[in-house]
């Protein structure tokens, strides 16, 4: 099981396994002595959160589960986005500046965290969105263990949704103006190949 971000197929990325080991994880499933489960989200979603993430790590030494951990309101991360977008933007650009004070490889840029989405459907057994769990989790859980080829009685079994909200990033877009431009300029493939994996651009 890969989520998104995890392990990359193309690109060099920081905490990520690198493609010498995840094309080793495609060519078992190419010959079938493997199967890939891959979990995504909206791109711009993981964007943020990719951002926050790491922005905590690098500044704080630490860890954290998700966006809600650093802010309690969905106001708040706008109002950090706005006085930090430079920053946000540096990140977005996967430039070695945004992690100057912890030196070491840099993470994916956006467009590169988009193809390496679309390189791993291209693999995948089984593809599974996020915001699907979030309306029917039973029924995407369902499809794992059917997958899987585990004996497991569905009708006493409850999966709880996830904890995180689908498509935050449209309430950030509409209150951070420089955010809305951000998603406006993306270039022509990156927007291309999230429409290709199943997502609107969300632009306005």
């Amino acid at each position: 099981m890969i989520y998104s971000g995890h392990a990359t197929v193309s690109h060099d990325s920081r905490l990520q396994y690198p493609p010498v080991i995840t094309s080793r994880i495609l060519e078992s499933v190419k010959l079938g002595f493997a199967d890939l489960i891959f979990i995504y989200r909206h791109p711009l979603d993981s964007l943020l959160t990719n951002w926050v993430w790491w922005r905590t790590y690098i500044r704080e030494n630490r860890i954290i589960t998700g966006i809600s951990q650093i802010y309690d309101t969905t106001d708040d991360l706008c109002a950090d986005l706005e006085e930090h977008f430079l920053d946000f933007k540096t990140f977005a650009q996967g430039d070695l500046d945004f992690f100057k004070s912890a030196p070491g490889p840099r993470f994916l840029s956006f467009p590169e965290f988009v193809e390496e989405t679309e390189l791993h459907l291209q693999s995948a057994t089984l593809a599974l969105r996020l915001e699907d769990f979030m309306i029917d989790p039973l029924k995407e859980f369902s499809k794992i263990v059917e997958v899987m080829s585990v004996d497991l009685d569905l009708a006493r079994l409850v999966v709880p949704p996830p904890r995180t909200k689908p498509y935050g990033y449209l309430a950030v877009r509409d209150k951070v103006p420089r955010f809305r431009e951000f998603i406006n300029e993306m270039d022509t493939e990156t927007k291309r190949r999230i429409e290709k994996i199943g997502y609107d651009v969300g632009a306005s």
